[in-house]
């Protein structure tokens, strides 16, 4: 479903990304590791279409990344960390029902799947309030359903715990296993070892940008001689390197 092949980024004598390969399969989750400025963000964001590579390219749903760039766009969802980007004069439906329309769903459709996600989300209560004095946990939960609105066969999801609290946080897990139980390809980033322990079927492990390990959790224990994740991930990418 995600085919990741030569990725490369580069911004003038820096490259940000080098030469980056992996593929995730449908309903699976693959989890990117890497310290600050390793590549993860410059990876997904590309995968996005908002930066064109500078070589390599990727297939996402069958589509070619630099070819068919509104193709793509059409069948990915796209999370990322910290400011969810509501508007907040607008309700938590009429903010999800924008990013319906910009991915041109009518609007019998989109009223019906708006009142399925406000179920799903637990946002009945609030779905018709203005979304600028909510709680940043109910912020989450409508950028989560924005993103989901137009059912995208792929979700890319950028630290998307940055800087909530437990209970929010669970919101946000609950969520992606949720994507998975419905056959979705997820690419997720994240510095938390134990969010990447619960979610992720295989990981990979990007170190000044470059792919320095890929597979699942337990693969990697049996080749690095049962360390912990977090060990593994410092021998890989840590400062030292």
């Amino acid at each position: 479903m995600l085919t990741v092949n030569n990725l490369t980024k580069r911004f003038g004598d820096l490259t940000a990304v080098d030469q980056v390969s992996f593929h995730v399969n449908e309903g699976e989750i693959f989890g990117l590791l890497g310290e600050n400025g390793a590549g993860k963000t410059t990876t997904l964001r590309m995968l996005a279409t908002m930066l064109q590579p500078t070589s390599g390219t990727a297939a996402l749903a069958g589509y070619d990344l630099v070819t068919q760039p509104e193709q793509v766009r059409s069948r990915i969802g796209i999370l990322f960390g910290g400011e969810s980007g509501l508007y907040d004069r607008l309700t938590a439906a009429e903010n999800i029902a924008y990013f319906g329309r910009l991915n041109n769903m009518d609007e019998d459709q989109l009223k019906e799947r708006i009142e399925e996600l406000a179920r799903i989300f637990g946002m009945e209560e609030y779905i018709h309030r203005k979304a600028g004095k909510f709680s940043k946990g109910m912020k989450q939960k409508v950028a989560f359903a924005r993103s989901i609105v137009h059912n995208p066969d792929i979700m890319l999801f950028d630290e998307p715990t940055t800087g909530l609290d437990v209970s929010a946080i669970r919101n946000v897990h609950e969520f992606i296993i949720d994507c998975k139980a419905q056959g979705k390809t997820i690419v997720l980033s994240s510095h938390t070892m134990s969010e990447v322990e619960k979610l992720c079927d295989r990981i990979g492990i990007i170190h000044k940008g470059r792919m320095v390990a890929q597979g699942s959790i337990e693969e990697l224990r049996e080749q690095y001689k049962d360390k912990a994740l977090e060990d593994i991930f410092v021998e890989l990418a840590g400062d030292k390197n």
